[in-house]
């Protein structure tokens, strides 16, 4: 999920399905590798978040500004769970992203999470899915805020969160 973040994004040969050896220039790329399931499930997370990423000027946008990255919940060491939104600070009112990660294999069902705006918020991806080699856990593609106010933010909405996973929600 590197693409989420602000900052340049990085991808070095062989990440993008799961090379096991590190990257050699006296040797070619392990393509083989994309014989097997496990990684042509990893190509196919990485092709699904770069184009999620081309797509979505809230995760480029303001990747030399402050104002498009905002942490919504830094602290919760407990559960293991982080979230932040990224903001497209060229266009104001373009709708922004909000994304949530579960570094748990214990499920978090019923968390909630302060977002900026309100409404209903779509989930655009879930590294959980099944066709990514997940569990399929949260089938919920669509979350309405509710006015309860949650980290700093006057609407919040409530999330079952897959274990090991993130959500990328618009």
């Amino acid at each position: 999920f590197k693409q989420t973040h602000p900052g340049k994004k990085l991808l070095f040969m062989g990440q993008e399905f799961g090379q096991w050896h590190e990257w050699s220039e006296a040797q070619a790329l392990d393509w083989h590798l994309l014989e097997h399931e496990p990684h042509q499930q990893l190509q196919r997370l990485c092709r699904d978040m770069n184009h999620l990423y081309r797509e979505t000027p809230a995760l480029y946008a303001g990747d030399t500004s402050p104002d498009g990255f905002r942490w919504i919940e830094c602290q919760d060491a407990a559960n293991s769970v982080y979230a932040y939104s990224r903001i497209d600070v060229t266009r104001p009112e373009s709708k922004p992203v909000v994304v949530v990660f579960n570094f748990t294999p214990v499920p978090r069902d019923g968390y909630r999470i302060g977002v900026p705006q309100a409404g209903e918020w779509r989930k655009v991806l879930d590294s959980d899915g099944q066709h990514y080699g997940g569990s399929g856990y949260n089938s919920h593609e669509h979350f309405q805020t509710e006015a309860v106010p949650w980290h700093g933010s006057d609407q919040s909405v409530v999330l079952d969160l897959p274990p090991l996973a993130a959500l990328i929600l618009q």
